[in-house]
């Protein structure tokens, strides 16, 4: 279960978290709309390589210690300098509720197990910025789940506060890339990700329920007040190219 639905579900009472929006809903094939992952010896396979490579080095600064907490942090920490403020389901019940219920409902698993790619530091011994668990190693890398989550967080923030979307959309694209930064995945990967974020917004978007919360938390996060973020963490984001 990916860190962001983890936490948005931790924040609500187990017996009050309704259906997710897509449950039941018939999804979009994955392996019909990604590019297909890159050939061994490829141009983009090379280029994945060398992106890993060179990116270790990246693993000691403060772009490396923001690719750490991006694979933990929830949403709202993710986001709260890009917006300005950061939220949490008292302030903003109407967003927690779409965080909690706009799981993918497996449409990314069933990519990484049809398509089978490696992740890229299981071929040596290169240190990545988390644990090599089983669960990671077993988890295949094309697309990356993280780099789904993350965009279509960012989609949907950008769609609710049109004033700061420049800023949401670009921590988007920074969340995603911390996804190679780490090493977990490869570049190729978290371009897929964001073309599978893309995707899951588009399919929320036919459910009903999912239009009703957007409009109830549009005009939630007109009024809602939130707590100063972390403005240090600000300045690292704000650095991040």
């Amino acid at each position: 279960m990916k860190p962001f639905l983890i936490a948005a579900l931790a924040l609500v009472a187990a017996a009050d978290v309704p259906k997710a929006y897509l449950a039941g809903h018939p999804m979009p094939d994955l392996m019909q709309i990604l590019p297909a992952p890159p050939k061994p010896g490829s141009p983009v396979d090379r280029d994945d390589r060398a992106t890993f490579a060179e990116t270790r080095a990246l693993l000691g600064t403060p772009r490396g210690a923001l690719a750490t907490r991006d694979v933990t942090d929830d949403r709202y920490t993710v986001f709260a300098c890009a917006i300005g403020r950061k939220l949490g389901p008292q302030s903003s019940p109407a967003l927690a509720r779409i965080f909690a219920r706009m799981a993918d409902q497996n449409m990314v698993g069933r990519a990484k197990d049809g398509f089978a790619v490696r992740r890229p530091y299981l071929t040596g011994d290169l240190p990545i910025c988390e644990p090599k668990t089983a669960h990671l190693a077993g988890n295949g890398d094309y697309p990356s789940g993280h780099t789904t989550s993350g965009w279509s967080a960012a989609l949907i923030l950008a769609e609710l506060m049109p004033d700061r979307a420049t800023a949401i959309l670009r921590r988007g694209r920074i969340y995603g890339e911390s996804r190679y930064i780490c090493g977990s995945h490869s570049r190729s990967a978290v371009e897929a990700g964001f073309m599978a974020g893309a995707v899951l917004v588009a399919t929320l978007h036919t459910a009903p329920d999912f239009r009703r919360d957007m409009d109830a938390a549009r005009t939630e996060l007109a009024r809602a007040a939130g707590a100063v973020p972390d403005m240090s963490q600000c300045r690292i984001e704000a650095g991040a190219s």
